[in-house]
C-alpha cells in the first residue's frame, strides 16, 4: 500500500485551556500538516485511490482542499487546476501557485468556483477532487482519530471542531466509530454567516444558504454534505451545533496565537472560539455536556490562508 502524504501529527496539551475549561483539553495539531491543514488526509487518501493514472486533477477550494489537492499532485506529479471563488485571499492564490496548480478564480462564493471545477473534470477529463463530500475523503480524514486513539491514555468526554462542507466532521465520526468511541459527544463549531449545518440541523433538512456572509470563508459552503446532516439526524453520536460570530471567532484567533503560538485562520478560530467564549462551561450548566467532563479534544484544523496582515485587515474590519 502506498505511503499515505499526511503526518501524524502532535498531540499537545494545552495548560491555558485546561485551566479555563477545568479539564485535560488536547490539541490535535492539523496546522502542522504539510500542505496546512487536516485536508490532506482526504484528499491524499482519495487521489492515490482514483488520480494515479490520471490527466490531471481539478479542486474548487476556498484555500485548504486546494492547498492539499497541489501537494498531492505535485508529489503525484500529475498537473493540478485549482479553482477558487474571487473572495480567496491573494497569499493562497500565490501558495497554490508556488505548488505548481494552475488557479483558475472564478464566481464569488465556493459553489460558483464548484460548478467550473465539475465543468473542467467533465470537458477537459480531469479527476474531479472534492473538497469535502466524497466517502474517500471521510476515510482518509478519520485517521485523525485513529491517531489520537492510540497515544491518548484515556478515551475524551469530547471532541471540538470547526464545520464548514462537513468533511471533517464526516470523517471524525468515521474514527469515532471505528476505534468504538460512540458515546464521545462531538461539539460542531460555525460561525454566524457561514453555518450550513447549523441551518439544517434547525430546520431538520438540508438547507441552503443565500450567501456567505462571514468572514471565515474557508467555512463557506452554502449547503452542507448530505452525510454531515444524516449523521447529526441519526442519533449514533452526539452532535452538538453550536455558532459563535466572526468577532468571537477572530479573538480566539488572537488568544491561541499569544498562548500557544501558532497562528491558524478563522475557520480554526470558530472552534477554538468554544473554549475561549466559555461556550463549553455553558453547554455543561445546560446538561448537553457531562459535568465533569473527561478530556477535551480540539481538533485545531489550521489553515493556510492566513498571515499577519491578513489578520491585521480582518481585526479593522471586524472592530469598525
Amino acid at each position: 500500500m502506498a505511503r499515505p502524504f499526511h503526518l501524524n501529527t502532535p498531540l499537545l496539551e494545552s495548560v491555558s485551556m485546561t485551566q479555563r475549561v477545568g479539564t485535560p483539553v488536547f490539541l490535535k495539531m492539523e496546522n502542522s500538516q504539510p500542505s496546512g491543514s487536516f485536508k490532506i488526509r482526504g484528499i491524499g487518501h482519495l487521489c492515490q485511490q482514483l488520480a494515479t493514472d490520471s490527466k490531471g486533477v481539478v479542486c474548487s477550494s476556498g484555500g485548504n482542499a486546494g492547498m492539499a489537492a497541489a501537494y498531492v499532485a505535485r508529489k503525484m506529479c500529475v498537473p493540478a487546476t485549482i479553482v477558487v471563488p474571487s473572495s480567496t485571499p491573494q497569499l493562497v492564490v500565490q501558495r497554490l501557485r508556488d505548488q505548481g496548480a494552475t488557479v483558475n478564480i472564478t464566481g464569488k462564493v465556493w459553489d460558483d468556483a464548484n460548478t467550473e471545477a465539475l465543468r473542467l473534470a467533465e470537458t477537459e477529463g480531469l479527476t474531479y477532487v472534492p473538497p469535502f463530500d466524497h466517502p474517500l475523503l471521510w476515510q482518509g480524514h478519520s485517521s485523525v482519530i485513529s491517531e489520537v486513539a492510540a497515544s491518548l491514555e484515556e478515551k475524551p468526554g469530547a471532541v471540538l471542531l470547526s464545520v464548514g462542507g462537513g468533511g471533517l466532521l464526516c470523517g471524525v465520526i468515521q474514527g469515532l466509530k471505528d476505534v468504538g468511541w460512540t458515546d464521545v459527544p462531538v461539539i460542531a463549531m460555525e460561525t454566524v454567516g457561514a453555518d450550513c449545518f447549523n441551518a439544517a440541523v434547525k430546520a431538520g433538512r438540508l438547507v441552503t444558504l443565500d450567501d456567505i456572509t462571514s468572514e471565515a470563508k474557508c467555512l463557506g459552503a452554502k449547503t452542507v454534505c448530505r452525510k454531515a446532516f444524516e449523521f447529526s439526524q441519526s442519533g449514533e453520536i452526539s452532535i452538538i451545533s453550536e455558532l459563535v460570530t466572526d468577532q468571537q471567532a477572530l479573538s480566539a484567533v488572537e488568544t491561541f496565537l499569544d498562548e500557544e503560538r501558532v497562528l491558524v485562520e478563522m475557520a480554526c478560530g470558530a472552534a477554538l472560539a468554544a473554549v475561549y467564549s466559555g461556550l463549553v462551561h455553558r453547554l455543561q450548566d445546560e446538561g448537553r455536556l457531562p459535568a465533569p467532563l473527561g478530556p477535551l479534544l480540539v481538533i485545531v484544523c489550521g489553515g493556510s490562508s492566513v498571515d499577519m496582515e491578513q489578520l491585521s485587515q480582518l481585526k479593522h474590519k471586524l472592530h469598525t
